[in-house]
């Protein structure tokens, strides 16, 4: 077959080689020339030489050496998929650490800053009488006169005013003279139950009737002891007539003038005449915070001042406490005694107390803007070693506008949360913003750099606490 291809193939080529005569017209072959002429080409091909080299036969590969090879492109392809894998592994983990690291909040921490322990504690506190009384007529009537106006120093029993009683000096009469029919009964009572006791000895009489006698006498006997005590009731209404002062001081109030009706009593239609207060000495209640209350001991020495009397301190004694701890306000109610001798302070005037127990306790200033008010109280963020948060209960000092006094709850070396979010809850992981380390030792709260929006919008309050920092650093170089 591929003999008869080579002949066609021949007879082609030579019929290309062969000049075209176009003048002369095509000549037409019949099958049967055809064929003849294939038989000639191939008796002719069968004397030619084949001219096309076959290539040549290499020896076949050993089969160690194949196999080789063909593990060695394997394990490349194996390495080469493993280390794709790996590559995917670890770029689909710090896509996760990634992601986790931006679901978890950053924070920006200080460090509270120590205060130089006080050398005393320094409270407000109302300067109050030591006794305090309102006086009310206890009888009705008109006042006829008062003797002791608002600012009068009296004693204990001094006449303080009169009351005009018409209508109780009646019933003290009607009373004086129902006790005389009384004890006029009670005479004849007594006479005829004798008698009849008498007759009763005799049989003149029945039991029944002596017996009456009798009861008629004891019954006499008991409306005189009612008469007797209705008169005396009246008698001291009468005695009311005159106000005389329950104890030595100051009359404070005077709210009645000369012919004023007086009610009795202290109700709704009862009038105040005086109001009465003892001086000497005067209290002063102040509420001590918890930290301090145990250095709080009755008896102890303290001193009281007060603005209008620049420079001058007085004397004074811790009288008692309350000996409790006011659940709402966590302070201790203290009572603190000011010899008023002279008079020179006046009750209801505002002062400050000081102890002299600000030495033993530990106190810390932390920015306003750390704190957390919760339910349950004041709290501080307070970020762990463990990168958790942990909310610590306070006990809160006196207020300095940018930064708060902590008594107790956090050191110098906790790392507290400024501007902490409202959703911040106890245990939760937080991330930690850069600080700055230009200086050694605890960082303040003017020393923390702003490195959130939070914090640079805050940037300008933290700025104003520095200033007086800087001005005392300025004068001590």
């Amino acid at each position: 077959m591929s003999t008869e291809n080579d002949v066609r193939q021949g007879t082609a080529e030579e019929r290309r080689s062969q000049p075209v005569d176009r003048d002369q017209p095509q000549r037409h072959h019949t099958r049967s020339e055809v064929d003849n002429e294939i038989a000639q080409l191939q008796q002719r091909s069968k004397h030619q030489q084949a001219t096309v080299a076959p290539p040549p036969e290499l020896p076949p590969a050993p089969p160690r050496k194949a196999l080789l090879i063909v593990g060695l492109v394997l394990l490349a392809l194996l390495v080469a998929g493993a280390l794709t894998l790996l590559d995917h592994a670890s770029h689909e983990r710090a896509l996760a650490k990634e992601t986790e690291r931006e679901t978890v909040p950053t924070v920006a921490v200080v460090h509270p800053v120590a205060e130089k322990p006080d050398e005393e504690l320094v409270l407000p506190g109302s300067l109050l009488a030591f006794e305090e009384s309102p006086i009310y007529a206890r009888t009705s009537g008109y006042l006829v006169k008062w003797y002791k106006d608002i600012g009068s120093r009296v004693q204990a029993g001094e006449l303080l005013a009169t009351i005009d009683t018409p209508e109780i000096d009646q019933e003290l009469n009607q009373a004086r003279a129902a006790r005389e029919q009384i004890v006029a009964q009670l005479q004849l009572a007594k006479i005829s139950a004798d008698r009849w006791e008498n007759l009763r000895k005799t049989d003149s009489v029945s039991a029944q009737e002596a017996d009456q006698q009798t009861s008629g006498y004891k019954q006499a006997q008991a409306n005189l002891a009612a008469s007797d005590a209705n008169v005396r009731r009246l008698e001291q209404l009468e005695s009311f007539k005159r106000v005389y002062a329950p104890f030595g001081g100051v009359i404070t109030k005077r709210n009645v003038d000369p012919g004023a009706l007086i009610n009795a009593g202290a109700g709704a239609a009862g009038r105040e005449l005086f109001d009465i207060a003892r001086v000497d000495p005067l209290r002063v209640y102040t509420s001590v915070p918890q930290a301090y209350a145990p250095y709080i001991k009755v008896g102890a020495l303290s001193t009281v001042t007060l603005q209008e009397f620049p420079g001058q301190r007085f004397s004074a004694r811790i009288a008692r406490t309350a000996e409790a701890i006011d659940p709402n306000t966590r302070t201790l109610l203290t009572e603190v005694d000011v010899p008023n001798k002279d008079g020179k302070l006046l009750p209801g005037s505002f002062g400050e107390v000081h102890f002299a127990v600000g030495s033993n306790v530990d106190k810390v200033t932390v920015p306003v803007n750390a704190m957390l008010f919760r339910s349950e109280g004041p709290r501080l963020a307070v970020v762990e070693s463990d990168s958790k948060v942990h909310l610590r209960p306070i006990n809160i000092g006196r207020d300095y506008g940018a930064t708060l006094e902590v008594l107790g709850g956090v050191t110098v070396a906790d790392q507290v949360v400024i501007n902490p979010p409202d959703s911040l809850q106890d245990g939760q992981q937080v991330n930690l913003a850069a600080m700055s380390h230009s200086t050694s030792g605890p960082t303040s709260p003017q020393q923390q750099q702003p490195e959130t929006p939070r914090q640079r919008e805050n940037a300008p309050l933290q700025q104003d606490t520095n200033a007086p920092a800087k001005q005392q650093g300025g004068k001590s170089r």
